[in-house]
């Protein structure tokens, strides 16, 4: 299986191919989620963009297991008649039975097959399959709960799916892979029935572990002490706890996304996962090495232009010499870290003023929150600025024609004459234009529960409210980005790409993709080791710092602590000079590569060979190797020192630390029935 590619020659082209052929003649891959062509959170992105190296490994026995939701299917999936007998057999029999299951092409990279369940057509069985469910586990799912209820519809079907493909005369080796809780149901089942198929259960966060830190409890010191059952109880989520834990227990192999989901899925769900199944991204290479830098400087240009509106009247800064900072996500203000960078702010605006520092810093805070409409301030000052340079395009073409007739007649302009009475009141009504007695704002919107909002509540008390004296400026966008947007009209990649420093001191976060974006895109950010990518990297890389991922310490710090950590992080980067931030964002997205799927791919396709190892231990054999030890080398040049592209690059190859080596192998002499592959496709 080719993982291998060509790559430039900033990437770390010394990363190990995958040298191993796998054989899956007689395998079929079932990927089961919810968020199967259903976008609610971050696992529909682990999906979509895992799809293409999943479809390239499998091929035509590879299929997608989803919820039929229309108004997505309309835009996002090409319905077709299945191509796979054994399929249409399994679809046919089960919409005769009074189902609605459909079959089409997922409209993403690798156009994947999928199969569509419409859950809501059979809620007639809800009653009955609660009934069966509490009879087999002990669980009772309330009627108030419409995802549980979701979960159960969906949970019986799939495993009424997975069964009547286990059916057929040649029936192949089938691996299941189930995503969250949500999905989970189908699994027990599966074991239950005693269905042959190698089942893989996959946590992308926990249930009670999202709740916990959401209640500001002190929850990584914690973890051993936490009475499971009463917490779940006292949040009403117990039956969806034991959907979960039952999942996890029943499956043959069992992942998380990262190595601090690992520990705590160890103590919450009483099973320490078999493989940690990293999240990774599709990287695309640029042609030219430094495209991304030019693109870069595109994006910021267009940053600085809602600035200059956004700050009109005290535009009393240097845009030169302006760092644009940001912190995006959902708007969970304790668990994203938002509560430490605000305080961090603070702490680095008094740093900035009295080392009578140059530059300012300009912090972004993209976080959708109610809001009733565009703050009537702020869209003024976009109107202003645009004003303002219709005012000046008009006077630059008078002065230009002017110039330009002079100089026709070989003579000196005087420059005097050049602006008459016109241009220059023109002039003085736009500098009049400028004049502002309040504040810019803080806020784009206008927040519905401006009063309990806890960023704008946060940002009262530091003081921090865009003063002339102020070297730290706040925006906040209680909105995703969009390239339609009236104020910011930019899509959140471009958005991204002008900044110069991501910021994501979250306090749970299991894998964490907005860190891993910027790294992808050649941008420095700030992550913690209590998400699942700040472990990941201090894993892969030895001083992840010189590469521009600076790994702040929320799990063995204080608050207040991890606070001056960041304000320090924060405070040494305002200190770099262009050269500087030039250079480590070359670092930064060579990267990239580290986090491509066709390098992170191999440990999902580990759990699929453990999977079928356990559940058909005749016919497969796996064996897990140790990671490879690397040699490091730490970055001490100075601004003034050569930059040498080949030799950073040839370092940076060094400092990467190996992925795990995945042997595999097949017994094929029991691998094929009489007739080869039971009526699916051959890879």
């Amino acid at each position: 299986m080719p993982l291998a590619r060509s790559l430039s020659v900033t990437s770390l082209s010394g990363m190990e191919d995958w040298d191993e052929e796998f054989e899956l003649e007689d395998a079929v891959l079932f990927e089961i989620a919810w968020e199967v062509a259903n976008k609610v959170g971050g696992i529909y992105t682990v999906i979509q963009t895992k799809a293409r190296l999943t479809a390239e490994e499998w091929g035509e026995n590879y299929f997608l297991v989803g919820p039929y939701v229309e108004s997505n299917v309309r835009t996002q999936v090409e319905l077709i008649e299945p191509t796979n007998p054994v399929l249409k057999r399994t679809i046919d029999k089960m919409n005769s039975s009074g189902c609605k299951v459909y079959f089409g092409r997922w409209l993403i990279e690798g156009s994947p097959y999928v199969v569509l369940i419409d859950v809501a057509f059979t809620a007639w069985s809800l009653d009955s399959w609660k009934r069966e469910l509490w009879d087999l586990c002990d669980i009772g799912v309330p009627w108030f709960d419409r995802e549980a209820n979701d979960a159960v519809l969906f949970g019986f079907l799939t495993a009424w799916l997975l069964g009547e493909v286990t059916q057929s005369e040649e029936p192949p080796h089938i691996v299941a892979h189930f995503h969250e809780w949500l999905a989970g149901l189908g699994l027990v089942l599966c074991r239950h029935r005693q269905l042959p198929v190698a089942t893989i259960f996959t946590t992308h966060a926990t249930l009670l572990g999202r709740y916990l830190c959401a209640g500001s409890v002190d929850f990584y010191n914690k973890l051993s002490e936490f009475n499971l059952d009463k917490e779940a109880g006292d949040r009403q989520i117990y039956h969806r706890y034991c959907l979960e834990r039952a999942a996890a227990h029943c499956a043959h192999v069992f992942t998380t996304v990262s190595q601090i989901t690992a520990i705590e899925a160890e103590h919450l769900l009483k099973r320490a996962p078999d493989i940690v199944t990293p999240n990774g991204l599709n990287v695309k290479k640029f042609s030219a090495v430094h495209e991304f830098q030019n693109l870069h400087a595109q994006s910021k240009n267009r940053i600085q232009e809602f600035v200059r509106g956004h700050f009109y009247g005290h535009l009393d800064f240097n845009l030169d010499k302006c760092l644009f900072l940001f912190i995006a996500g959902r708007y969970e203000f304790s668990n994203k870290g938002a509560d430490i960078f605000l305080e961090a702010l603070a702490r680095l605006n008094y740093l900035l003023r009295v080392n009578h520092s140059d530059v300012t810093v300009i912090a972004f805070f993209i976080m959708p929150a109610r809001t009733n409409n565009f703050n009537v301030e702020t869209l003024k000052g976009q109107a202003v600025r645009k004003q303002l340079w219709d005012t000046a395009q008009t006077v630059k073409e008078r002065f230009g024609k002017k110039l330009y007739e002079s100089l026709l007649v070989g003579q000196l302009p005087d420059v005097s004459k050049i602006l008459d009475k016109d241009d220059l009141t023109i002039m003085k009504r736009a500098i009049f234009a400028t004049q502002r007695q309040c504040q810019p704002p803080i806020c784009t919107h206008n927040m519905l529960e401006d009063s309990g909002d806890p960023i704008l509540n946060c940002v009262r008390r530091i003081g921090l409210f865009n003063s002339s004296a102020d070297r730290v400026k706040i925006i906040f966008h209680p909105e995703f980005l969009s390239s339609t947007s009236p104020l910011l009209p930019m899509d959140y990649e471009e958005f991204v790409r002008g900044c110069h420093l991501g910021v994501f001191p979250s306090y749970y976060e299991p894998w964490g993709y907005t860190p891993a974006e910027c790294t992808v895109m050649g941008i420095p950010s700030i992550s913690t080791n209590l998400s699942g990518f700040g472990c990941f990297m201090e894993e892969h890389i030895a001083d992840p710092s010189a590469y521009g991922i600076y790994i702040l310490d929320r799990r063995f710090r204080g608050v207040d602590e991890s606070c001056n950590q960041l304000t320090s992080f924060l405070f040494q980067f305002c200190k770099q000079s262009r050269r500087q931030r030039i250079i480590q964002r070359n670092r930064t997205e060579r990267l990239s590569d580290l986090l491509d799927w066709r390098y992170l791919g191999r440990y999902y396709i580990a759990a699929r060979h453990m999977a079928l190892a356990k559940a058909f231990p005749d016919d497969y054999m796996y064996e897990l190797h140790e990671n490879a030890t690397s040699s490091y080398y730490l970055f001490e040049g100075e601004d003034e020192e050569r930059y040498d592209e080949d030799l950073e690059a040839e370092k940076d190859r060094l400092n990467i630390r190996q992925p795990t080596a995945l042997p595999f192998k097949n017994k094929s002499s029991v691998v094929l029935g009489a007739n080869g592959n039971g009526g699916f496709a051959k890879n």
